[in-house]
């Protein structure tokens, strides 16, 4: 293996060139190592790709100049099945309609339709032609600036003389009651903003939910066409104007729309009006212009692997959906379907600290530090947790909702019993200190929340006649196994995060509580006879839904001899059920890479993404024929198979460390770039 590092710094005057020397065009695209093309489309057969930024996540749908779903992250209310908060879907603000000659357009009338993700610039382009009358091409993105907007651009062009009416559309789906809709128009003497407007509650009335959009025309003041409100009923009203096109000629338009809620605001209805008014008298090439430079900014860390296409748009489609679902700056967290859609309630489990975050915290620190502060933020409910279930310190629920009670629903046992999240959230916050070394992060942030981590497993074990500290009665990473004791990753995760409060009070100069060390010398990993360690006191060779011993490999490393980890790898690897999510397989593919065998590695490697793939994009299910997609969980795992597998990245009390692996005779090179606080560059050949 050769491996070498390079410093990362751009010049703030440098940046300032290239953003200034940017042209900006509707039809800007750019190369297809960077491109997911969804064609041949088949609406029976059709997961959409999402375009978000952390706050907003819209869907794509098969029919033209449509939006499946809306999703708002941070806004939750009582609804739907299990008697728990759901994640919002608000106001469709971003559909359009479009009559040619009197006719609405619809799938039936279309050909060639065509969908292109340009992961580099975060945007959606979807063409098409409607009979021999025009060719459309819309561009669609959620601004990663403006965290609460989205523009839609539109570029249509007349294949003979028409007449055509486009229509901007806001629609509210079934759960938003009270439905108020709203047109204004605000006059100035150089522009003309208008403004559709819709309010309404959320399904119990916890929440006023409002969205608003408006056209953006690139003719000057006085020669825009008129615009026509229409109201159609409760749940949809419009905006719509009309142009005439002669034969050849091309004409452009956008919409831009923005959506809040008091879960972040108190006057929504205000608030996203103002923002559209913002993001329109921006303009469309203004607001172009900053979406794509922070991504730019975002693609300063990337992975990119020579000689196996395949892999390479995976990856970088895994990237792209971290990236678009997390923001820095925020006290958001990553749910398992990120904005994608309204997969698990939108709640967040131990899929973000465990495999969402781990990539995130290598390549995007400060993205990391919002997931973390989503913990931070919802200590007090922890606490109170832990007091209604008898412990002491934080216990954290296994589905979090905004507020950060326990949202699983009452039927799942996982609620109350999968206690390894708590140490979950403690190996993440003491890995970010890890890796930034930021001390007063710690001594706000960081220690508080591993002491009280810590204070919870100290209240949690038991002791047994053995004299041994023994956690019973849990339900570990493997789900299909119910209410046992001493399962293997629970009590291997609680060993590790003691340790590592004591290591984070150390370097405060506090000293540790000594009950933490004695219980972590005291909680058991079991074995079989043969030395196999044993997924729990009643294990008996069952098959597993996922991962649970070979976690203690990786990514702890309770279990660190090489003749251990193949051990429980020969053991443990033909026991994972073919309907087990795919993380369980990248950590497979992880230890395999570390024992340097390449190649078993990426037979694992492609299991973990592959035969999740649904069309038209790739984009991933949970599992192999599954239909849940964008499954952010399992883009996680899979990447920590490239950047801790093949890239032997890890993460130790030095830092960012590589150890020395090899890659698949596939791959001809692997380039990590911008890694860590450093943003250094790494190459595996």
């Amino acid at each position: 293996m050769k491996a070498r590092f390079y410093g990362f710094n751009w010049s703030f005057s440098l940046i300032s060139v290239l953003l200034g020397s940017m042209s900006v065009s509707y039809g800007q695209t750019s190369g297809p190592d960077w491109q997911i093309v969804g064609q041949n489309i088949n609406p029976a057969n059709y997961y959409g790709i999402t375009v978000a930024n952390g706050i907003i996540g819209l869907v794509s749908s098969p029919e033209p100049m449509k939006v499946k779903d809306v999703v708002l992250n941070g806004a939750f209310d009582t609804y739907g099945r299990g008697r728990v908060s759901n994640i919002l879907k608000v106001f469709n603000f971003a559909n359009m309609n479009l009559d040619v000659d009197g006719m609405r357009l619809g799938p039936k009338d279309i050909a060639n339709y065509r969908q292109t993700l340009d992961m580099k610039q975060a945007a959606l382009t979807t063409t098409f032609d409607y009979k021999d009358k025009i060719t459309v091409r819309q561009t669609m993105m959620a601004l990663r600036h403006l965290p609460f907007s989205a523009l839609s651009m539109v570029e249509i062009t007349a294949k003979k003389d028409c007449e055509i009416i486009p229509m901007s559309v806001i629609e509210s789906p079934e759960n938003l009651k009270e439905v108020k809709n709203f047109y204004s128009e605000i006059d100035r003497p150089h522009v003309t903003i208008r403004l559709l407007t819709s309010v309404a509650k959320s399904p119990s009335g916890r929440h006023t939910v409002a969205a608003s959009n408006s056209f953006i025309f690139e003719e000057p003041h006085g020669e825009e066409p008129d615009v026509i409100h229409e109201d159609w009923d409760y749940n949809m009203h419009l905006a719509k104007f009309k142009k005439r096109l002669k034969a050849g000629q091309t004409y452009r338009f956008s919409v831009v729309g923005s959506v809040s809620s008091t879960a972040h605001t108190a006057d929504p209805h205000n608030e996203a009006e103002r923002l559209t008014v913002f993001a329109a008298l921006e303009r469309t090439q203004r607001l172009l212009q900053r979406h794509q430079a922070e991504w730019a900014r975002l693609w300063q860390s990337d992975i990119v692997i020579d000689g196996d296409p395949d892999a390479q748009r995976a990856v970088r489609s895994a990237l792209y959906n971290l990236y678009s679902f997390a923001r820095e700056s925020t006290a958001y967290s990553l749910s398992p379907m990120g904005l994608s859609g309204l997969g698990y309630n939108g709640h967040v489990f131990w899929d973000t600290e465990l495999w969402m975050y781990p990539p995130l915290l290598v390549l995007k620190p400060e993205m990391a530090r919002s997931l973390l502060e989503y913990r931070f933020e919802r200590m007090e409910m922890a606490k109170q947790n832990a007091f209604s279930h008898g412990y002491d310190g934080v216990m954290f629920p296994w589905e979090s909702d905004a507020d950060g009670q326990e949202a699983t629903p009452v039927w799942a046992l996982t609620g109350p019993f999968q206690h390894h999240i708590t140490g979950c959230v403690g190996w993440a916050f003491w890995k970010y200190y890890q890796v930034t070394k930021d001390k007063e992060w710690l001594r706000t942030r960081g220690y508080p929340m591993l002491k009280e981590v810590a204070d919870f497993w100290v209240s949690r074990v038991e002791k047994g006649q053995d004299g041994k500290l023994h956690i019973n009665n849990v339900i570990g990473a493997n789900e299909w196994q119910e209410n046992i004791d001493d399962n293997a990753f629970t009590n291997g995760m609680a060993k590790t995060v003691l340790g590592f409060a004591a290591q984070a009070a150390q370097e405060l100069g506090i000293t540790p509580a000594p009950e933490w060390a004695n219980v972590a010398a005291n909680i058991p990993i079991l074995k079989f006879p043969d030395g196999t360690t044993k997924e729990n006191r009643t294990y008996d060779g069952v098959t597993i839904k996922q991962a649970d011993v070979n976690l203690l490999a990786y990514p702890l490393t309770i279990v660190s001899d090489e003749a251990s980890i193949r051990k429980d790898l020969t053991y443990y690897g033909p026991r994972y059920s073919p309907e087990g999510p795919a993380m369980g397989w990248s950590v497979l593919s992880t230890l395999h890479a570390r024992l340097n065998e390449p190649d078993k590695a990426y037979e694992w490697f492609v299991k973990s993404y592959k035969p999740n793939e649904v069309p038209p994009f790739g984009v991933l299910a949970e599992t192999a024929g599954g239909t849940n997609p964008y499954f952010a969980t399992g883009a996680g795992g899979m990447l920590q198979a490239v950047l801790n597998g093949f890239g032997g990245l890890t993460i130790t009390d030095n830092g960012i460390t590589q150890l020395k692996t090899q890659l698949p005779k596939k791959w001809r090179s692997l380039t990590i770039k911008g890694i860590g606080p450093q943003k250094l560059t790494v190459q595996v050949q």
